[in-house]
């Protein structure tokens, strides 16, 4: 039987094809969890409109749904071209860092200007530079005072403002940017639910926007994505600081031999699992479907490893921003997740590590609701910590229906696989609470008379609360 829920989350971010009212609805009726909003190619007075949209589209349709707003971060680009440079196999090629300053035989090799000064300082002789998505590839010959000299190995057309990846290269480039800033400081002042941060090299990058957010008296969730090396290097510390991780493909793919990504991404779910954080499998899901309305074979598949994976989240990209299918997308992410999570797949399960008594009593209700065909797992959460432990824990077929009484932390809870939140105020009693929830789930249709409900909740014991588990039947 196909389960009335789906426990594995999608994003979905927001461009000219998704912008529309109309379009929002249809995908927010489709079953989308998070709007993501992508500052590489955001303003500020778009950015402001798109998520007042979003939250009246939400409210009219009754189903309130998540924003995340992925900042630039740290990047090196070309600079503009009049009109775009055919490289050629084997051709010298210059890249300035100071605009203007002589070159050595200029006359007779082509440059670009590169928006990066200390580009010189950070690249050796015989490293690669990797031009517009690893599409160009050049090898460095030279370093000077204002440039460096490349031979091109793989050619290819190079156009303005091109993105530039430094395999191997460590970079002295800020992970929070001037424009990092000012762009998470407009969509705080909208209620922004999550910040992702691009590049994560260490985890003193996730402390760095911690304190950002702080400054701003912002409880907005920071989601790392790991993008090269370094942030493979440091994937543990990364994991542990951050409130989650989106292992971003694009650049990771560019960044890293791609016959180790699929290693890469497996690890660091696995990571996440560990620590308790929810991961989110980002890039190139459904490729294809930004011009086709069929997805291929390999793609269903790659959206089946990352269920199977037990990811938190996919995400779609192009595919809703510029696409021509994007409910078509959302769609299809829907109807392959369900039928992976209907597969038993019990014995490679990964779970957290039970470290803690509070973790511990977690398991205890994940074991009991694994046990009892058909049961619900019922939890009430404050700041998150319950819900999160939960849903890291994996319960096999129990949906985790989550109550909180704070809009915000509301929101965050669609990040997380399996959980479904609600949003109502707590009684003084634990108890009156729980009859509360178990009335909001009768009335919403998700529980019926004699449904069983793990419960995992704070008790009121000899005036003080106590952490327990329950079994309870609807009556």
């Amino acid at each position: 039987m196909i389960p009335d829920f789906r426990r594995t989350k999608i994003i979905f971010t927001v461009g000219p094809a998704t912008e529309s009212e109309a379009a929002l609805e249809s995908l927010i009726r489709a079953g989308v969890d998070i709007a993501r909003l992508n500052m590489a190619h955001a303003n500020h007075e778009w950015t402001r409109a798109i998520i007042r949209r979003i939250r009246k589209v939400s409210a009219r349709v009754g189903r309130d749904i998540a924003v995340l707003m992925d900042i630039k971060g740290p990047e090196i680009r070309t600079g503009d071209v009049s009109v775009p440079l055919e490289l050629k196999a084997g051709e010298i090629f210059d890249f300035t860092v100071k605009p203007g300053a002589d070159r050595e035989n200029a006359e007779e090799v082509r440059s670009v200007d590169v928006n990066y000064r200390d580009l010189v300082n950070d690249i050796r002789v015989g490293d690669t530079v990797l031009v517009d998505n690893g599409l160009i590839r050049l090898e460095v010959l030279e370093k000077h005072n204002a440039h460096i000299r490349c031979r091109v190995l793989i050619p290819g057309e190079l156009k303005s403002r091109r993105h530039i990846n430094l395999p191997g290269v460590k970079v002295n480039l800020p992970s929070l940017t001037e424009k990092d800033r000012a762009d998470t400081t407009g969509g705080l002042e909208e209620g922004l639910d999550f910040v992702a941060l691009s590049f994560v090299r260490t985890a003193d990058d996730v402390a760095l926007l911690r304190e950002f957010l702080a400054a701003k008296k912002s409880k907005a969730r920071i989601i790392a994505k790991i993008e090269d090396q370094s942030g493979i290097t440091h994937l543990e510390d990364i994991v542990r600081a951050a409130d989650g991780l989106m292992i971003a493909r694009g650049d990771l793919g560019i960044e890293c031999p791609f016959e180790e990504l699929p290693i890469i991404q497996r690890r660091a779910v696995r990571a996440c699992l560990a620590n308790s954080r929810p991961v989110i499998v980002a890039t190139h899901m459904l490729e294809s479907m930004i011009s086709q309305p069929m997805p291929t074979r390999a793609e269903i598949t790659d959206v089946a490893n990352a269920v199977y994976e037990l990811a938190d989240c996919v995400m779609l990209s192009g595919e809703t921003t510029i696409g021509q299918y994007p409910l078509e997308c959302v769609r299809i992410l829907d109807q392959v997740a369900r039928r992976i999570e209907r597969e038993d797949d019990t014995e490679n399960r990964e779970v957290a590590v039970f470290t803690g008594d509070r973790m511990k009593m977690l398991h205890s209700a994940v074991v009991l609701a694994n046990q009892i065909p058909g049961s619900k797992i019922l939890t009430f959460t404050r700041h998150g910590f319950m819900a999160h432990g939960l849903a890291a824990l994996r319960p096999v077929h129990s949906p985790i229906l989550a109550f909180t009484p704070h809009e915000q932390l509301f929101l965050q809870l669609r990040l997380l696989r399996a959980v479904e939140p609600f949003l109502i105020p707590f009684a003084t009693e634990p108890d009156a609470t729980i009859e509360n929830a178990i009335a909001v789930l009768r009335q919403t249709g998700r529980v019926v008379p004699g449904d069983k409900l793990v419960v995992a909740t704070d008790i009121l014991s000899q005036d003080r609360l106590v952490d327990s588990v329950q079994l309870r039947a609807v009556r």
